[in-house]
C-alpha cells in the first residue's frame, strides 16, 4: 500500500469516477452514449467502443486528479492501453487519478432478501495481476433488497472476508453493500446495515483501512459514524439509478461522503459530440458532482 496514494485518497477533494460497466451493462452504457446495438456486432467490437468512450473521458483535459480522486476500471480496461501505456499507469502517472479494479464475478441468486457475490476462486491471481499493473484498490458489489437481518449480515460478512484477502495482497478494498433504491424497506435495511458494518469495522486494524461504497441514505448524515471511523479510509456513494440531479442533491446533504457515480457521471455525454462539446459536457458533470462531494 503506497502511503502517498493512501494520503491522496484520505484527504483529497473530489470524487471517484466509476468506469467499470462490464459485459451485461455495456450495451446500455453505449446506448446512453449514443451508440445503438445495430452499430456494432459481437463482444469484441462492443468492448472496443466502450474502451473508446472511457479513453475519451480519461484523456479529456477536464478529467484530472484535482477533481477526480480515483477511477474504477473493469479488468478489460486494465488490460488495455491509454496513450501507449497501461490504463492504470496512465491514470496515476499522467492524471494523478487513483486506479481501482472491479474484482467481483457478479451476483448470486437472491436468498434472504439479498444477493451476495458469486464465488471467485481465481481472485488471488487477479489481485497479483492488479498489483503488477499499478492498481491502488478494488471494488466488489453485493445487493440488499429488503431489511432482512440474516441476509444483510451475510452480505457484510462476505464483503469483509474478501476485503481482508484484498488487503493481504496490498490493495485497498471498496466494500459495496448496495441497498436497492426501490426497496420498500430501504430505511430499515440501512439501520441493520450500519450496525453490521460497525461491528466489522471495530475489529479492523486502523493501519489496514477499507473504503465503503453505499447507497445514499434515507436519513441525511446517517453514515456519519462510518465517515469518522478510524478504520475507514473514505465513504463513497453510488448513484444507484437516481438521476445526477437527485444524486447530487442527496449527496450534498451527507457531509464527508463523496460520490462514486457511474451513470450519473456519463449522463449527457454522446459519441456524436465534437471534442469541444464532449469536454464541456464532461466538465459540467464533473463540476456538479465535485461540488456535491465537497460538502
Amino acid at each position: 500500500m503506497n502511503s502517498e496514494q493512501v494520503e491522496h485518497m484520505r484527504s483529497g477533494k473530489g470524487f471517484i469516477a466509476a468506469l467499470d460497466q462490464s459485459g451485461g451493462s455495456t450495451p446500455k452504457a453505449l446506448m446512453l452514449y449514443g451508440i445503438e446495438e445495430n452499430e456494432y456486432s459481437g463482444d469484441e467490437q462492443m468492448f472496443d467502443l466502450i474502451h473508446g468512450m472511457r479513453t475519451r473521458m480519461m484523456t479529456s483535459p477536464v478529467f484530472g486528479g484535482d477533481r477526480v480522486l480515483g477511477a474504477i476500471l473493469f479488468e478489460g480496461t486494465m488490460d488495455r492501453q491509454v496513450e501507449g501505456v497501461g490504463a492504470a499507469t496512465y491514470l496515476w502517472n499522467t492524471k494523478k487519478v487513483l486506479p481501482f479494479l472491479k474484482i467481483d464475478k457478479g451476483l448470486a441468486d437472491e436468498v434472504d432478501g439479498v444477493q451476495v457475490m458469486k464465488p471467485n476462486p481465481d481472485l488471488d491471481a487477479l489481485l497479483k495481476k492488479a498489483v503488477a499493473n499499478g492498481i491502488f484498490g478494488t471494488k466488489m458489489r453485493s445487493v440488499i433488497k429488503v431489511a432482512n437481518k440474516a441476509g444483510i449480515q451475510a452480505v457484510v460478512a462476505q464483503q469483509f472476508e474478501v476485503g481482508r484477502q484484498i488487503l493481504a495482497a496490498g490493495l485497498v478494498p471498496i466494500i459495496e453493500p448496495e441497498v436497492d433504491i426501490n426497496s420498500a424497506t430501504k430505511a430499515e435495511a440501512e439501520v441493520i446495515l450500519k450496525e453490521a458494518l460497525l461491528a466489522e469495522l471495530n475489529k479492523q486494524p486502523t493501519d489496514q483501512p477499507v473504503m465503503l461504497k453505499l447507497t445514499l441514505p434515507e436519513t441525511d448524515g446517517f453514515y456519519s459514524e462510518l465517515v469518522a471511523h478510524p478504520s475507514v479510509l473514505r465513504v463513497v456513494a453510488l448513484s444507484g439509478g437516481y438521476s445526477r440531479e437527485e444524486s447530487n442533491a442527496r449527496l450534498s446533504r451527507n457531509k464527508g461522503v463523496i460520490a462514486s457515480f457511474s451513470r450519473a457521471l456519463t449522463e449527457g455525454l454522446s459519441a456524436k459530440q465534437s471534442d469541444a462539446e464532449f469536454n464541456a459536457a464532461l466538465d459540467a458533470s464533473i463540476a456538479s458532482i465535485c461540488a456535491a462531494s465537497n460538502t
